[in-house]
């Protein structure tokens, strides 16, 4: 919220430049104004979701979560998209997998019985 406020003025101020020049498309073209109104939508329910879903879980299980998500974000790029996999990102992603992998490790020996 803190960073909506801060930048609001500015965005306020590029939006009135914008219609005073008479290239505003927004509130002006029906269907693009419904498309970015229900885009505002579809960002923020799920946001929303997950954070009320994120007060319920302990912040290791939500550390994993933000280990998974971006891999498969970055599995769907590679295999459906067809994004290129260079070497920097081949050598790179092992290696957050392993310190994932023993940081996984040792949470699961401290646990009690």
């Amino acid at each position: 919220m803190l960073e909506v406020l801060i930048l609001s003025p500015l965005a306020l101020g590029w939006v009135a430049w914008i219609a005073a020049r008479g290239e505003m498309v927004f509130l002006t073209d029906t269907s693009v104004t419904v498309l970015m109104l229900l885009a505002g939508v579809v960002t923020a329910v799920p946001l929303m979701l997950y954070a009320n879903g994120a007060k319920l879980l302990r912040l290791s299980t939500i550390g994993i979560l933000q280990y998974i998500a971006p891999t498969m974000i970055l599995l769907t790029a590679v295999f459906v998209f067809g994004e290129p996999f260079g070497t920097a990102r081949a050598i790179a992603f092992p290696m957050i997998w392993a310190a994932l992998l023993i940081y996984t490790g040792s949470m699961l020996r401290r646990k009690p019985g």
